[in-house]
C-alpha cells in the first residue's frame, strides 16, 4: 500500500485506549438500562424515580466522546487528513449499531400494543418498515409521523436521538470548531455551560431530561446537553488535564454511581435544587471523574480486563436495549404488575439486553466495521 498524507499510517500511528475510560463507559451504560427498568415503576414522574439521575449518564456519554475524539483526531487535521475521511470514520464506528438498534426496534414492535402507547395499534407494517428504514439513515421524524405516540425522534429505538446529536457534534468539531485555539474554545465552553445552567436550574423541569423530540423544545434540550460535556470534553484533552490517584477505576466507578443513582433533590417546590445538582455534575463532577480515569493508561489487572469487556458492551448496550424496555414498560403499567415481581423479570430483561448486545458486537458490529474499514478506509488510502 502506498503511503499518502491522508493515510493513517502517515498521519499519526495507532493510539493505545484509556482503558479506564472505556470501562466507564460500559458503567454508564449498564446504569442506563437499570434506570429505564426503574421508570417502568415512576408513574411519569421524575420525583419517584429510583437511579434517579440516569438520564445523566447521556451527558456524561458526551463527555467521553468529546475526549475521545480529541484524542483520536486532533493531530490527525494537521497531517493532512480531511473533512470527509473523517466523517466516514464516524460513520464506521457508529453506523452499523444504529442499523441493528432500528432493525430490533422494528422486530419488537408488534410486542408494544400496550395502552401506553396510544399509536401503537393504529400503526401498520408497512409504517414500521418505512419507520425503520429512515432510522437507518438517522433522519430524524417530526412529532406527527410518530408510530408510539411519545414524540420521540426515533420511535422504534428512543435512545438513537442522543446519537443524532452526536452526529451533530461530530460535524460541529470537524467543520470548524477543531480550528479554534484553546481559549477561543473555553469561550465557546463557557457560554455553553451557561446554557446548561439556564436550562436546568431556571427550566420548568429543573432538569436536563428531553432531547428526543423533534420540536423547538426537544432540539433546543438536545443542543443544550450536547455542546457542552462535547466540547468540554475536547477541551480537557487539550488542556491535558490528568489526575493520578489509587484504583482509579474504582475510584471514578463509585462516583459515577453515586451521581446517577442518588435521589432527585428539591421535590416538586424547589425544582430549581435539582437543576443545581444536575449542573454540578455535568460541568464539574464529570470532568473531573474523567480527569481521574484519563491519569492512567497503562493498567492491568482483572478490574482492567471488566472494564475492557464492558467498555466494548457499551454502545452496542445502549443502542439495543431500549425496544425490550418498550415491551417491560408496557407490561408492568397495564398489568398493574408488583414490584417484586417485576424485579424478577427486570433480572432477566436485563440480562437479555446484555446478551443481545453481546451478541450484536461479536456477530455483526465487529465484522461490520472491519469491513467498512477494508473497503471505505484502507482502499481510499491507498489510492
Amino acid at each position: 500500500m502506498n503511503s499518502s498524507p491522508a493515510s493513517p499510517s502517515a498521519i499519526a500511528p495507532a493510539k493505545s485506549h484509556y482503558v479506564i475510560l472505556d470501562g466507564l463507559r460500559g458503567v454508564a451504560s449498564l446504569v442506563v438500562v437499570v434506570f429505564h427498568l426503574f421508570e417502568a415503576y415512576a408513574g411519569g414522574s421524575p420525583q419517584n424515580q429510583i437511579i434517579n439521575h440516569g438520564y445523566l449518564a447521556v451527558d456524561f456519554f458526551f463527555l467521553l466522546s468529546g475526549f475521545v475524539v480529541a484524542y483520536a483526531y486532533d493531530d490527525r487535521w494537521s497531517a493532512g487528513m480531511s473533512q470527509w475521511a473523517f466523517y466516514k470514520r464516524r460513520l464506521v464506528r457508529l453506523q452499523p449499531m444504529i442499523i441493528i438498534g432500528s432493525l430490533i426496534g422494528a422486530g419488537l414492535f408488534a410486542f408494544q400494543h400496550y395502552s401506553i402507547y396510544p399509536r401503537v395499534d393504529a400503526a401498520t407494517t408497512w409504517q414500521v418498515i418505512a419507520v425503520m428504514l429512515i432510522g437507518f439513515t438517522m433522519i430524524p421524524l417530526a412529532p406527527s409521523a410518530d408510530i408510539r405516540g411519545w414524540q420521540e425522534t426515533y420511535p422504534l429505538n428512543g435512545p438513537a436521538w442522543s446519537l443524532f446529536y452526536e452526529y451533530i457534534a461530530n460535524i460541529l468539531y470537524a467543520a470548524g470548531v477543531r480550528k479554534l485555539p484553546d481559549k477561543a474554545l473555553g469561550v465557546l465552553v463557557a457560554l455553553a455551560g451557561i446554557a446548561v445552567v439556564y436550562l436546568a436550574v431556571f427550566g420548568k423541569r429543573g432538569d436536563l431530561i428531553g432531547g428526543w423530540s423533534l420540536n423547538a423544545e426537544g432540539i433546543q434540550i438536545g443542543m443544550t446537553r450536547v455542546l457542552f460535556p462535547f466540547f468540554a470534553g475536547v477541551l480537557l484533552m487539550r488542556l491535558g488535564k490528568r489526575i493520578k490517584v489509587p484504583n482509579g477505576f474504582a475510584v471514578c466507578c463509585l462516583l459515577l454511581i453515586a451521581a446517577l443513582a442518588l435521589p432527585r433533590f428539591g421535590g416538586t417546590e424547589k425544582l430549581w435544587l435539582n437543576g443545581i445538582y444536575d449542573s454540578v455534575c455535568v460541568i464539574l463532577l464529570f470532568p473531573l471523574i474523567v480527569a481521574i480515569g484519563a491519569g492512567e493508561k497503562d493498567v492491568n489487572g482483572v478490574s482492567v480486563r471488566i472494564a475492557r469487556f464492558f467498555g466494548d458492551l457499551s454502545y452496542p448496550l445502549y443502542i439495543t436495549h431500549y425496544p425490550l424496555i418498550y415491551i417491560y414498560t408496557g407490561w408492568v403499567s397495564d398489568r398493574h404488575i408488583p414490584a417484586a415481581q417485576g424485579a424478577l423479570v427486570g433480572i432477566g430483561v436485563f440480562v437479555t439486553a446484555v446478551t443481545i448486545a453481546w451478541v450484536c458486537l461479536k456477530l455483526f458490529d465487529e465484522p461490520a466495521r472491519r469491513w467498512l474499514t477494508a473497503k471505505l478506509l484502507k482502499r481510499a488510502e491507498s489510492a
